[in-house]
């Protein structure tokens, strides 16, 4: 960030990001705060340095291999027990990649009620805010554009749950496509799927910047 954005945070906020392999990041299990070396950590440094006033706590829960359906499987520890105030979602790749390399389907709609499912446990049981990222792949290896029948699908059903729930929608399936009007797709994620140094700073930018319009 080139300049401080206006943050919505209140002091002592509690922001929780869920999700997969993109998400989890190499995190220690062990260690409750431990962010991993993504984007939640990217975000984590530019909000504790330039809103330390707000003591925030940032936590990750990111599972890699996760589908919707084994976050739903841990919904109730990893979080609702946590009480978030911001709840930030990025899933769906698993569900389209185990079709490609297992053939183990995630039908639609039931990738749709497994998502609205924990949206609604969200709302019932936390007063979280809801952030939904697009699930993304990028054209490398040129296998992946075969993903898009699949993929696409799963991206309109975030798109549609995000106005529904009156969630923050962060498009990273189009800023990744942006992006790679730069600089070529394995710069931003070397298999298409998990990203680089800077595919995680591109995305913590568009988190970034989205939280700063909420409202």
């Amino acid at each position: 960030m080139r300049t401080m954005l206006n943050m919505p945070f209140l002091e002592g906020d509690t922001i929780l990001f869920q999700g997969d392999s993109v998400t989890d990041c190499d995190r220690d299990r062990s260690d409750h705060y431990s962010l991993g070396s993504g984007y939640p950590a990217l975000i984590a440094a530019y909000l504790g340095s330039h809103f330390p006033h707000l003591q925030l706590s940032i936590l990750n829960r990111g599972v890699s291999g996760d589908r919707v359906y084994d976050l739903a499987s841990r919904w109730e520890t990893d979080c609702l027990q946590l009480r978030p105030n911001w709840l930030s979602i990025l899933v769906g790749i698993n569900d389209t990649w185990r079709r490609f390399d297992s053939g183990i389907t995630s039908p639609i709609a039931e990738f749709e009620a497994t998502y609205r499912r924990f949206l609604d446990q969200a709302a019932e049981h936390t007063q979280a805010r809801l952030i939904l990222c697009e699930p993304f792949v990028l054209g490398f290896p040129p296998d992946r554009l075969n993903w898009r029948v699949d993929l696409n699908p799963r991206i309109e059903v975030v798109r549609q749950l995000a106005a529904e729930y009156s969630a923050l929608l962060v498009p990273l399936d189009g800023i990744f496509a942006a992006a790679c009007t730069q600089a070529e797709p394995a710069f931003w994620a070397a298999d298409g799927v998990h990203p680089t140094l800077a595919g995680h700073g591109l995305i913590a930018n568009a988190w970034l910047e989205a939280v700063s319009r909420w409202g």
